[in-house]
C-alpha cells in the first residue's frame, strides 16, 4: 500500500474531534473499527467516545501537530517528578555505602550520560512517525523487533510494579490500621490504567500540568528533611576509602542511575511520533534531556539526602516501612496536612505509571500482526493485571526489586540504544549506504533488514553485560576486578554498549552487502 493510499484509508486518530471525519461514505472511526471484525460495532462506539483508535501504526505526515513539542518537556517532567524517583538516590547509601557527596556526583555524571542517549532515541519519533519498538525493525529486522518488544514489555511492567508498590506503601502509611498495603497497591494500579485506556491525547493532557503541584510537595520534603537534620557526612565513616572499592560502589550505583534514565529509551520516540517530520531534532533532544535530567537529579538527590537523617525515629521508619515509611515520618510534623501531602505523593506515581501502562500496550502490539489487530486498550488491561499481581506479591521487597531491576535494565537498553543510533547515523544518514528509511516498509518483513546483524550485535552486548556485571546473584570476571572482590563493580552497561557498538557496524555492513537491505 502506498503512503497516499494509507492516508486515504486512515487519516487521523479517532475520537479527537467533535465532528467526525469521513473517508468516502464512512467515518474514520468506522474505517478504524473494521479491522476488529465482529467487535467492530463495539470498537466504533468506543472510538466515538474518545478512546484512541490508533495502535502501533505509523503516523503519517498530514496527521502531525507541531503544538505537541512543548508537551514533550512537560510530559517527561511529570513522569519523573514523582515519588518513585526518590528511592533511586536512597540506594546509594542503602546498598553501596556511598557518602552523600559521592552519591550526588554519581547521579549527575551517569544521569547526564543516560539522558543524552535517551534523548537521541527520542529524536527518531518525528523523523519516522513510528513507535520506538517499530523503529528497531529497521536495524534488527522483524524478529529482532519482536525480541526488543519482549524486553520492553518486561521493562515497563517492572517500572509499573515499583510504582504501585511505593504508591501503595505511602497510601497504607496514611491510615495503617484502615488500609492494607495490598489495598494501596490496587488503588494506585486502577487509577493508573484509566487514562491509558482512553489513550495518547488524555495522557498528554494530564502530564502537561501535574508536575507543578508535585514539585511543590518535593520542595516541602526538602524543607522538612532539613528540619529533621541532614547529616551529609553521616555515611562517610561507612564508605570504603580504598580507591578500588570506592570505584566499585560508584560503578554499581552508576549503573542503577543510568538505568533509571535509559529505561525510558525504548519508549522515547512513542511520545514524539506525532510531531511534524521537519521538527528540529535539537529541540526534541533538549526538551527530552532537560525533562529527564532536571527532575530525576533533583528528586533522587532528595532521596540520598533523606538517608542522611540520623534521628532514630527516621531510621526506624525506613527499616519498618522502606521509603514510603520514611517519607511518612518526614511529613509527620505537619500532622493532618502532612498526611494529605503523603496522599498526593502516593498518587503522583500515576503520572509515571501511565506511561508504563500505555507503552506496554503498544509494545505488545509490536510483537507482530496477530497482536496488532487486537485493540491497544485490551493489551493495556492485560499489562494492568500483570503489574498489579506482581505488585501485591512483591510488596514487601521494594528496595531489592528496584535495585536489581534498574541494574539489569541498564544492560539491554545500553546495547539497544547503540545499535539503533548507529543504524540511524551510519547506515540511514543522507549519503550513507542506505540513504534513509523507506517508512512504508515498517510492517513488511520481506522488505525490512534480515536482522541477523542486529541480533548478533545484541548477543555481543549480552556477552559484554555478562562479563562486566556485578549482581548479588552473579559477578562477571571483569566486574569482579572493578571493586571489592566480594561484591565487584558493575561494568555491565558500559561493556554491553562497547561490545555491541564495535560489532554492529561490521556485521551490518556485511549484511547490506549480501542482502542489499
Amino acid at each position: 500500500m502506498s503512503a497516499e493510499d494509507s492516508e486515504k484509508a486512515y487519516t487521523s486518530s479517532a475520537g479527537n474531534s467533535d465532528v467526525p471525519e469521513y473517508v468516502g461514505e464512512r467515518t474514520v472511526n468506522q474505517k478504524a473499527a473494521e479491522r476488529f471484525g465482529i467487535f467492530a460495532p463495539i470498537m466504533e462506539k468506543l472510538f466515538d467516545y474518545g478512546v484512541e483508535a490508533r495502535g502501533v501504526e505509523r503516523v503519517l505526515e498530514n496527521e502531525r501537530d507541531p503544538k505537541l513539542l512543548w508537551n514533550n518537556l512537560f510530559m517527561w517532567w511529570s513522569v519523573n517528578c514523582v515519588l518513585t524517583t526518590v528511592p533511586i538516590g536512597a540506594l546509594a547509601q542503602a546498598f553501596f555505602t556511598l557518602s552523600f557527596g559521592n552519591a550526588c556526583a554519581t547521579i549527575f555524571c551517569f544521569g547526564a550520560l543516560g539522558a543524552a542517549f535517551t534523548s537521541g532515541i527520542a529524536t527518531l519519533g518525528p523523523k519516522t512517525g513510528l513507535r520506538t519498538m517499530v523503529i528497531a525493525r529497521f536495524s534488527s529486522g522483524y524478529i529482532g523487533g519482536i525480541i526488543y518488544s519482549i524486553f520492553n514489555i518486561l521493562t515497563q511492567l517492572g517500572f509499573a510494579t515499583t510504582c504501585v508498590i511505593l504508591g501503595g506503601q505511602s497510601l497504607a502509611a496514611v491510615r495503617p490500621d484502615t488500609l492494607s498495603l495490598e489495598g494501596g497497591v490496587a488503588i494506585v494500579a486502577v487509577l493508573s490504567v484509566i487514562p491509558c485506556f482512553v489513550g495518547y491525547e488524555l495522557l498528554h493532557r494530564y502530564e502537561r500540568y501535574v508536575w507543578a503541584p508535585i514539585l511543590l510537595v518535593m520542595l516541602f520534603l526538602w524543607g522538612l528533611g532539613g528540619k529533621a537534620g541532614y547529616h551529609v557526612t553521616a555515611q562517610k565513616a561507612l564508605e570504603d576509602p580504598a580507591g578500588r572499592f570506592l570505584a566499585g560502589d560508584v560503578l554499581s550505583f552508576g549503573g542503577i542511575v543510568f538505568g533509571s534514565f535509559t529505561g525510558w529509551a525504548p519508549v522515547a520516540a512513542d511520545y514524539n511520533c506525532k510531531l511534524p517530520v521537519d521538527t528540529s531534532a535539537w529541540a526534541v533532544f533538549f526538551m527530552t534531556f532537560f525533562g529527564l535530567y532536571l527532575p530525576i537529579c533533583f528528586i533522587s538527590i532528595l532521596g540520598a539526602a533523606l538517608m542522611t537523617i540520623t534521628d532514630p525515629a527516621y531510621v526506624a521508619a525506613y527499616e519498618d516501612g522502606s521509603m514510603g515509611g520514611l517519607i511518612a515520618q518526614v511529613l509527620t510534623p505537619w500532622g493532618g496536612f502532612g498526611k494529605f501531602l503523603l496522599v498526593v505523593l502516593a498518587l503522583s506515581v500515576i503520572a509515571n505509571n501511565m506511561v508504563n501502562t500505555y507503552s506496554t500496550g503498544i509494545s505488545i502490539q509490536a510483537l507482530g500482526r496477530p497482536f496488532a489487530v487486537v485493540p491497544r486498550m485490551f493489551w493495556t488491561l492485560v499489562g494492568f493485571a500483570a503489574y498489579t499481581i506482581a505488585g501485591i506479591v512483591g510488596r514487601e521487597h521494594f528496595s531489592d526489586i528496584l535495585s536489581n531491576f534498574l541494574s539489569i535494565l541498564s544492560y539491554w537498553t545500553a546495547f539497544f540504544m547503540v545499535i539503533t543510533l548507529e543504524e540511524h547515523f551510519i547506515f540511514r544518514r543522507k549519503g550513507g549506504p542506505l540513504g534513509g528509511y523507506n517508512l512504508d516498509d515498517w510492517d513488511s518483513p520481506s522488505k525490512l533488514p534480515l536482522g541477523v546483524a542486529g541480533i548478533l550485535a545484541g548477543c555481543c552486548g549480552v556477552a559484554g553485560a555478562v562479563v562486566g556485571m556485578a549482581e548479588v546473584w552473579y559477578i562477571g570476571p571483569i566486574g569482579v576486578l572493578a571493586g571489592n572482590p566480594e561484591f565487584g563493580g558493575d561494568l555491565g552497561f558500559e561493556l554491553a554498549a562497547i561490545f555491541a557498538g564495535v560489532s554492529y557496524p561490521l556485521l551490518r555492513s556485511l549484511e547490506i552487502r549480501l542482502m542489499g537491505r
